[in-house]
């Protein structure tokens, strides 16, 4: 029966990425978005504040682009993993700030092939719970990580730089805080991390929208 409804559940994801999107790009208001676009924007969540203290950046959040019928649709990990419209995904940012970036050589290297198995690996975390310990494995996702790994597996591309958690600057005391109430006294400095920051900063992807 497990066996059965494994089977099923990966089957209904293939369907569902196949039927429910559309690859190509989608014409907005002075944006031109396409399927794999990344988009980044500063949350209003709990951790933002201590986020931004902890890497000394404003981007705190980001997702991935996808195309349903013509419409945007962001991939995104909160809690849980979840699609979500782009319309809602920008009112939920800090001012409606936010930047779209592509990668540099995507029109040679997002195929149609490709982009269909971003969907189906990228979907296959729907439901899947967020990942508050920043932990590098696919148990549970925070939105860095998603999108960070949606490209690693069907590009073998890496978009940032991966860091420990003690890379970051941890001394301020709202981060101590949050850090004290995720982790008591067993800090997992050494824990592989990549932050919404660095995937930004990187030199593979251009930016095509910023209103920040």
């Amino acid at each position: 029966m497990i066996t059965n409804n494994i089977f099923l559940r990966r089957n209904l994801i293939l369907l569902f990425s196949i039927i429910f999107f559309i690859s190509g790009c989608s014409n907005k208001p002075n944006i031109d978005l396409c399927d794999g676009d990344i988009i980044f924007q500063t949350s209003k969540s709990k951790q933002s504040e201590a986020l931004e203290l902890a890497t000394h950046s404003k981007i705190t959040h980001m997702g991935i682009i996808f195309l349903k019928n013509n419409e945007s649709i962001v991939l995104e990990a909160v809690q849980p993993v979840k699609l979500t419209k782009l319309n809602d995904w920008i009112k939920r940012g800090d001012g409606g700030k936010y930047t779209v970036k592509r990668l540099t050589n995507a029109d040679s290297l997002l195929t149609p092939a490709i982009l269909n198995d971003m969907r189906t690996y990228g979907l296959s975390f729907l439901g899947k719970n967020y990942d508050k310990f920043f932990e590098w494995t696919d148990d549970r996702m925070y939105c860095s990580e998603l999108v960070y790994k949606i490209y690693k597996h069907s590009l073998n591309i890496e978009i940032g730089s991966l860091q420990r958690l003690q890379d970051f600057d941890l001394s301020d005391p709202i981060v101590k805080q949050l850090m004290q109430e995720r982790y008591g006294n067993n800090f997992p400095y050494d824990e592989i991390v990549i932050s919404p920051i660095s995937m930004f900063n990187s030199g593979l992807l251009k930016t095509i929208y910023s209103n920040q």
